[in-house]
């Protein structure tokens, strides 16, 4: 998985996002329930999070899956959050409510781009966005699959880069969430060590451009 791939994926068009472990509903409630329930209460959370990307099966029928990259994430509603990979490498991902940078460590460079409406319909807006979710979205249950209850969100604008997002739930607690793309492709998203409305600085978010680093503007 490029570093490309995966920073257009998360934010702009989307990825990484996922917000499986942040809800806090009851087992018996359902998944749209649940995710009302997360949407109305968690207003920031952080955790960790192990993300693969599934290639659209080839000729022979086989799909191809690419290597684990994974890391942490802090957020805070809305549109403010710190999304870092730290494994196979380094890149940072973080909005401060208007701008979003994309930190490379290798390359020493930072794109800067607005956020403005980018969140939107985007996988990252569940996470980070406002509570209106069904503003962009149409929801519905998706029924039970490897153990999870799953709801899916469809994108209501036609323009966004992801046809499908579903996210499944186990025990009144969301644990993975699959992004599908028009071109074929799955990016999967699974959490843990979670933590619920933490206590975070009024500062957090507030990115500090690295020194010498080379700047982009889009």
């Amino acid at each position: 998985m490029s570093k490309q791939t995966i920073a257009t994926q998360f934010i702009i068009g989307a990825t990484s996002v996922a917000c499986s472990l942040l809800f806090a509903a009851s087992a018996s409630a359902s998944a749209l329930e649940q995710f009302k329930t997360f949407a109305a209460g968690t207003k920031s959370a952080k955790g960790e999070f192990v993300q693969r990307q599934v290639k659209k099966a080839d000729a022979g029928g086989k799909a191809k899956v690419s290597t684990p990259a994974s890391g942490t994430f802090e957020f805070a509603r809305p549109g403010k959050f710190i999304w870092t990979y730290l494994k196979p490498y380094e890149q940072l991902l973080q909005a401060d409510g208007e701008q979003l940078y994309i930190y490379d460590k290798d390359l020493s460079q930072v794109t800067v781009k607005k956020l403005g409406d980018a969140l939107g319909s985007s996988p990252a807006a569940i996470l980070f966005g406002s509570n209106d979710l069904e503003k962009n979205f149409t929801l519905a249950e998706a029924g039970t699959r490897d153990g999870l209850e799953w709801l899916k969100a469809t994108p209501k604008a036609k323009d966004t880069t992801f046809d499908e997002i579903n996210i499944g739930l186990r025990n009144g607690v969301p644990e993975a969430m699959e992004l599908r793309d028009s071109f074929g492709q799955t990016s999967l998203l699974s959490f843990k060590n979670f933590q619920k409305n933490p206590s975070l600085a009024a500062n957090h978010f507030k990115f500090v451009m690295p020194k010498g680093a080379d700047v982009i503007n889009n």
